[in-house]
């Protein structure tokens, strides 16, 4: 598997599709690597209901998630968390391959 998720995560995941009225049946989370932040890369999550070619769909504690091609080398060996600490809300990506992250952890470099 290209990434783990915590149970934390999964259940704010769950949480959130419930907030949103997605049925989680019908819809992925798709999880991606964009261009951005202060470090040059960020991390993107978002609800999909398509399987393009170049994709890989995981489960993860019955949640469909979608990576791309160029995402998966990104995120391999990554792990998503979800914090609601001191530490700052919301969901964290604990990636092996990351050389620097920036202050808030939103972006990193490779």
């Amino acid at each position: 598997m290209t990434i783990t998720m915590t149970d934390r995560a999964a259940a704010q995941i769950r949480a959130v599709a419930a907030e949103e009225n997605v049925d989680l049946e019908d819809t992925m989370l798709r999880v991606a690597v964009v261009p951005g932040g202060c470090s040059g890369l960020t991390y993107d999550l978002g609800w999909d209901t398509t399987v393009r070619e170049e994709d890989s769909v995981e489960q993860h504690e019955g949640i469909r998630v979608l990576l791309d091609k160029k995402s998966r080398l990104y995120l391999d060996g990554s792990e998503l968390d979800f914090t609601d600490g001191l530490d700052g809300d919301g969901f964290h990506f604990a990636n092996p391959q990351a050389t620097r992250e920036c202050a808030c952890g939103e972006s990193f470099a490779l």
